[in-house]
Parts: C-alpha cells; sequence; structure tokens
C-alpha cells in the first residue's frame, strides 16, 4: 500500500531515442486496456517515438515473460513494459499466478540486461483493480515510469 505522505516525484527525461516494448494481456482487458492507454501517455511524455514502440498482445499474464522475452530479441529493445491483471478468485491460483509472473519478469530483466516494468497488478476484487488502473493511480503508467528511468542507469 503506497503511503499517503508519499508524493509521487515527476521526473521526465528525453527518451526519443528509445525502443521500447509493451506486452499486455488481454485477459481482463477492460483492466489492461486503460493500463496500456496510462502507459502510452507516460511513453508520450517521455518523447519515445511511436513508431519506436511496439505493443504485444498475450492471453494472460502467465504468458507475459515469455512474449517479453522474445519481443525484447526481435525488437532489439531498451526497455519493456508488462501489463497484467490478475484477481483473487476462490482459490489460491492467482498466488500461484503472480508468483510465477514476477519471478519470471526479473529472470526476463536479469537475464537479458533490459528493464523491465512490473505493472501486473494483483487484486483482491475488480473495484481494487479499477482503481489501479485509472487517473493518477494508473499502474500502467507507473511501469512505463519504472521501465524508462532503470533504461537511463
Amino acid at each position: 500500500m503506497q503511503r499517503k505522505e508519499y508524493a509521487k516525484e515527476k521526473v521526465i527525461g528525453d527518451a526519443s531515442k528509445l525502443r521500447v516494448g509493451v506486452i499486455v494481456s488481454r485477459f481482463n482487458s477492460d483492466i489492461t486496456g486503460p493500463m496500456l492507454e496510462g502507459a502510452k501517455e507516460t511513453l508520450r511524455a517521455w518523447k519515445v517515438k511511436d513508431t519506436n514502440v511496439h505493443v504485444a498482445y498475450v492471453y494472460g499474464s502467465f504468458e507475459i515473460p515469455l512474449a517479453c522475452a522474445r519481443l525484447i530479441a526481435k525488437k532489439k529493445l531498451d526497455a519493456v513494459i508488462a501489463i497484467g491483471c490478475i484477481v483473487k478468485g476462490e482459490t489460491r491460483h492467482d498466488e500461484y499466478l503472480a508468483h510465477a509472473t514476477a519471478e519470471g519478469l526479473m529472470h526476463v530483466a536479469l537475464d537479458s540486461k533490459i528493464p523491465v516494468g512490473f505493472g501486473i497488478i494483483t487484486t483482491n476484487n475488480l473495484a481494487q483493480a479499477k482503481a489501479r488502473s485509472r487517473g493518477s493511480a494508473n499502474k500502467g503508467s507507473e511501469a512505463a515510469t519504472a521501465a524508462l528511468e532503470a533504461a537511463f542507469v
């Protein structure tokens, strides 16, 4: 949970030369769609050229790490953004899925040495997911910022 007194410092650089990939889960597309738009807005604010943004879709969050690795290799990316939504159900399936996806994305980042913005939200219900996919709390936008900042390290 984000602390109320935490103020997000807006760091915007010139990323016009960067090639960025975005992998988006189609599962829960009513959530991941607005997250993708938030990521695109952030990429535009950082001056990433539209021609340097490569968006690919996968079925669910579990497929995102492999798609990130393949897109990095295929497009020679400088950063990648992973966008997905895992909502808790009646079983612990969401926990296994979230853990495997997070670990997979960390492996992609470490193996490729390319930053991966983590925009996989895990929520207890749809209302929480909607709150994290829109407006100033848009986790797609935050994942884009994280990936871009790391690309300049």
